[in-house]
């Protein structure tokens, strides 16, 4: 090696160096999530919407069965395809994984008509969850259900039945969903690539109901003839629900009748089987501010239930409340929600694959500051409503849905469009549950949402032992820089050797970002009298520059006699 002689003081500046730490597949994002498939069918159902006061949404085939006695419009059967948009994590190798089903919000009602502007599973809120389950490893579906319900029924017994039907035919379109996912795992060659054997179901608003009903309701027969599910203003009295008319909770059976033939007079009874001979099981569901029927529904033996809500939702209860029309406030049934469930799953033992866990993350001991004590349960406490009125004159509510956004002048411009409604007024009323609506806010309750969540779903799902793979992603490349060696899964981050970084030689190049020892040949001596070959440590701190001891799954800053700084996180 030659050397060569400088007349210059040589000045070493302070490098912080970070450890690098592996993180694990199906609990940190370790994949770039990609939409790999769009409008997949999953199967075709009847629903209705009267097109006096509904639209005929796009794509669905649509028959005329008779007119409203009342308008004396037609009333139109509509056919829809139901859909669905597969997400997989890009580059992965495995060949099965875990599938999570996404049900979007929106009240059984399209955008707009179901006053909100959320209501589809192109949701901005619904696609960005889907990618975060798809990079940390999933297949995700997110997919559609039967919409159509009245709220503006005059009667209790009317609009609780229209709502009970609604969320039947939800229920029994999830049921076929899954269906249609084992059966391409089963008969199509597995394109997604899925693990039949663990599936998570789970849905916002509108699909946490779904979500919940799916779980719960297991011997219609009785469950559904309780006292609050039947019209005594018929003669005879007429449950909301009939399995003999509207089918079993599966979808299995074919029931298709005419409004005339109904004994409630109503003209939504129906069901087409679909997808049948598969097994519609699932391992686990979530709610994010849903509810269930009634708590007799819940009983010991159902699958694990993890639930979000905010404290006052105005429209989904978190305790026994009632569920109200968001434009009129009347009442249509009584429901219980998440801080109820989760007592009750709790109780009967249903969460103990992950309550014995002993989970100890960021995210559980934020919980347990809120949630009594409730394993499975994230309240959020999020700011009271505004006394200020809007430039409308109306006044904000509570958040129950602070993870959702939207584009305001869309939305608007639909409102417009479809309600006559003045320039404004529905982006101005669109936030009056959420007024400081953004990607950013909205992102922040999912990441929160996603780190209790997947340590759950983990453990439900016995992933440790997944396909033999733990999943611990990272750099196995042994001359990289960023080299670990307890990943077993490359995750394309290696950093290889790209020159000479080293300062104390000639051909040091400032952009490299993995120093070459062969690429740094001329040594600078000049100036430099003794170079620390072994440093000593002089404290250890946390991020906020508090002395502290090594701990566990915290950010740490180990300072050393030198100068140097190293930032680490020792995994438990």
């Amino acid at each position: 090696m030659k050397k060569i002689t400088f007349n210059f003081l040589f000045i070493f500046a302070l490098f912080f160096t970070t450890t690098t730490v592996a993180q694990s597949r199906y609990l940190d994002p370790v994949f770039p999530p990609s939409k790999t498939d769009s409008f997949v069918e999953y199967s075709i159902n009847f629903s209705v919407l009267l097109n006096d006061t509904l639209p005929i949404p796009t794509g669905m085939d649509s028959i005329i069965i008779g007119l409203d006695s009342t308008t004396m419009t037609p009333i139109y059967f509509n056919m829809p395809k139901l859909e669905l948009d597969v997400y997989e994590p890009a580059g992965d190798t495995l060949s099965e994984r875990p599938l999570i089903i996404y049900l979007h919000t929106g009240t059984f009602l399209p955008i707009i008509r179901n006053q909100g502007a959320t209501g589809s599973r192109f949701d901005y809120a619904t696609q960005a969850m889907c990618q975060q389950f798809a990079a940390r490893g999933y297949v995700v579906a997110n997919t559609t259900y039967r919409m159509g319900w009245n709220p503006f029924l005059p009667t209790e017994p009317e609009r609780g039945a229209s709502l009970m039907k609604a969320a039947y035919r939800g229920i029994q379109d999830a049921k076929a969903m899954v269906r249609f996912l084992r059966m391409t795992e089963d008969a199509l060659g597995n394109p997604y690539g899925i693990d039949p054997t663990k599936i998570v179901l789970g849905g916002q608003g509108t699909g946490a109901y779904i979500s919940l009903g799916y779980a719960t309701l297991n011997n219609p027969a009785t469950e559904l003839m309780l006292p609050k599910f039947i019209n005594f203003n018929t003669t005879p009295p007429s449950p909301y629900v009939y399995p003999p008319f509207f089918g079993n909770p599966d979808g299995t059976d074919s029931t298709w009748l005419p409004a005339a033939a109904s004994p409630t007079g109503q003209d939504e009874l129906w069901n087409i089987p679909n997808n049948i001979g598969f097994s519609n099981d699932v391992n686990m569901v979530f709610n994010l501010g849903g509810a269930i029927a009634d708590i007799s529904w819940l009983q010991a033996g159902d699958v694990p239930i993890v639930s979000f809500h905010c404290e006052n939702d105005p429209y989904g209860p978190i305790d026994t409340g009632d569920v109200i029309v968001p434009t009129t406030g009347d009442f249509v049934v009584e429901v219980m929600g998440s801080r109820t469930v989760q007592s009750y799953s709790n109780l009967y033992l249903n969460n103990d694959s992950f309550a014995l866990a002993g989970i100890t993350d960021i995210y559980t001991t934020a919980a347990n500051l809120n949630n009594g004590g409730l394993e499975g349960l994230y309240v959020f406490n999020t700011p009271p409503p505004s006394t200020t009125p809007n430039a409308f004159g109306e006044l904000e509510e509570e958040q129950g849905s602070p993870w959702d956004w939207w584009d305001n002048a869309t939305y608007d411009a639909m409102f417009q469009a479809l309600n006559g409604a003045p320039a404004g007024y529905g982006a101005a009323n669109s936030l009056l549950g959420n007024p400081d609506m953004s990607s950013t806010k909205g992102n922040a309750y999912l990441d929160t949402i996603q780190g209790y969540l997947n340590p759950r779903m983990y453990e439900v799902l016995n992933l440790i032992n997944n396909i033999g793979v733990i999943g611990i992603y990272g750099c196995t490349d042994a001359l990289a820089c960023n080299y670990d060696p307890t990943s077993n899964s490359d995750d394309g981050s290696c950093d290889l050797p790209n020159g000479c970084g080293d300062p104390l030689y000639m051909e040091y190049d400032a952009s490299v970002t993995c120093s070459d020892p062969n690429a740094c040949i001329t040594l600078i001596t000049t100036g430099i009298d003794e170079i620390i070959s072994e440093r000593e440590l002089v404290k250890i701190t946390d991020i906020l520059g508090k002395v502290t001891t090594p701990t566990k799954n915290t950010t740490l800053l180990y300072i050393y006699n030198d100068g140097s700084v190293e930032k680490k996180i020792i995994i438990e």
